[in-house]
């Protein structure tokens, strides 16, 4: 019998909820080594059985080719004794740990997402919610380790036959995609007066109708409710800068593709590469002087900032319509975006005329992002959707773990452990309750994530800021005053 070795793996990084496990399988089945995958609080542990050259290049594969949404910090790995174990599978996720694995960012519907949308002939078409391993909600959905779907807010959706076939066949695009889901079984849309009453009828078609009739839309999205207004239209924009209390400050424009964008400003390589990436952030760009957009969308302002649908909703609300739409967050002016369904009536039924909604809950809220290209190298304004949690890497890491707790204008906070730092979402300027909650809220669900206990908190000095009173409130941790930075 020839010589076989049995190599142990840890894979550590963004490698849970981006196909990684499958990943695993199909080149370890492959190349026909026996062992197991699995996730645990540290990220993703390999076992892989074999002749020693096999193994070897099963490991050269990992590093150098790992799937496109990974994020790979740190492989290590070691020999063990062989089991002779045949065959290779994916095991129950292990807990009981440290919590280290790092969370994916919410990522924009895929291609072949899309193509299925699209066809008739498919049990997926023109369904608001279809994702796969690829693409799809990963932070907002997420609110423990590891990413597994009872750890998600998918967790009440039980999946139909088709849906567990895909989910538990290797060759499947869909295998072992938590938040997997169909028309049979899946979150359903609602389209709602604004006294929260369901209206009849197609939610995206009547929800086109209205937009069209120049109303003011409320859209559930990824990381909470937007409000939407056709872009073209005086009087909607109008509306809604009124009722909403937003005096001058830009709105974003939603756009179906990269045409319709392209008769709004002008686009380069790099600001239609931070267009299309994955990320789909709001990107700021120069305004056409023939723009067809309401004078109050950008008031004076020689930019706009434009995003391409993101959501299969986003997709098939834009389909429909075929023109640009407003799309700015859900709030009135200062507080932070609505994202519970309980709150979305009392809070925005003012601003509103009527909701596009559904059943899948968020868990955590999450403005866009914003950025721009500045001499062809992203320039990040607002880092939110689509980027945050992916932590930064400190240039050294940090003998204790640090709570950063932010000033007052335009807040987020910060949490840093090891050579990782952990900078939260947009929180908003943080002068009331709301955001405050807002705040807090954000810190306990990173503390509870990647199981950050803050022994060291950093706060401004001016003692009125609310950040500040937080960061004195705390108990047990030693406390550092910095002067912000105008």
């Amino acid at each position: 019998m020839s010589r076989r070795v049995r190599a142990v793996v840890l894979v550590e990084g963004v490698v849970q909820g981006v196909g990684f496990r499958p990943f695993v399988y199909g080149l370890a089945t492959g190349l026909g080594l026996d062992g197991l995958v699995g996730n645990d609080e540290r990220g993703v542990f390999i076992e892989v059985e074999g002749a020693p050259s096999t193994v070897e290049e099963f490991l050269t594969t990992l590093r150098k080719s790992p799937p496109p949404l990974a994020l790979v910090e740190r492989i290590s790995s070691g020999l063990v004794p062989t089991t002779g174990e045949v065959g290779f599978v994916i095991s129950g996720s292990a807990t009981g740990g440290p919590r280290r694995a790092l969370v994916s960012p919410d990522v924009a519907t895929c291609a072949d997402c899309l193509r299925e949308m699209g066809d008739p002939a498919d049990r997926r078409y023109g369904y608001a919610f279809t994702n796969c391993t690829n693409c799809g909600p990963r932070f907002t959905i997420v609110h423990g380790v590891p990413y597994d779907r009872p750890n998600t807010t998918m967790a009440a959706f039980a999946m139909c036959a088709d849906c567990a076939r895909e989910y538990h066949d290797p060759a499947d695009r869909r295998f072992h995609a938590q938040p997997v889901c169909c028309p049979a079984c899946g979150p359903r849309l609602r389209l709602l007066d604004s006294g929260g009453e369901e209206i009849a009828g197609d939610p995206v078609e009547g929800t086109a109708r209205l937009l069209r009739r120049g109303g003011v839309l409320a859209v559930k999205g990824l990381g909470g409710y937007h409000l939407a207004a056709l872009a073209a239209r005086a009087d909607a924009v109008t509306a809604l800068r009124e009722r909403k209390h937003r005096e001058d400050k830009p709105f974003a424009v939603m756009v179906p593709d990269l045409d319709a964008a392209r008769r709004l400003c002008d686009v380069d390589a790099a600001e239609e590469a931070l267009l299309t990436s994955r990320a789909r952030p709001i990107v700021l760009l120069r305004r056409r002087a023939d723009a067809e957009v309401a004078p109050l969308v950008a008031p004076g302002n020689r930019w706009l900032g434009l995003m391409l649908p993101y959501t299969p909703l986003h997709h098939l609300l834009l389909g429909r319509l075929g023109t640009p739409i407003v799309l700015t967050s859900g709030n009135v002016s200062d507080e932070p975006i609505v994202y519970l369904d309980e709150d979305a009536v009392p809070r925005l039924g003012g601003i509103a005329d009527a909701f596009l909604t559904h059943d899948r809950p968020i868990h955590m809220r999450t403005d866009d992002s914003v950025v721009r290209a500045f001499r062809g190298e992203d320039l990040p304004i607002r880092r939110s959707r689509g980027y945050v949690p992916h932590p930064l890497t400190l240039a050294r890491p940090v003998p204790r773990t640090v709570l950063g707790c932010g000033a007052e204008l335009k807040h987020t906070f910060c949490l840093a452990r090891d050579g990782h730092a952990f900078v939260s979402h947009h929180i908003g300027d943080l002068e009331n309750y709301e955001t405050l909650r807002s705040f807090t809220e954000g810190v306990d669900h990173f503390a509870r994530v990647f199981d950050l206990a803050p022994e060291v908190v950093a706060h401004d000095l001016h003692p009125e800021y609310l950040s500040t009173k937080y960061a004195l409130a705390r108990q047990g941790v030693d406390l550092v005053g910095v002067q912000h930075r105008p």
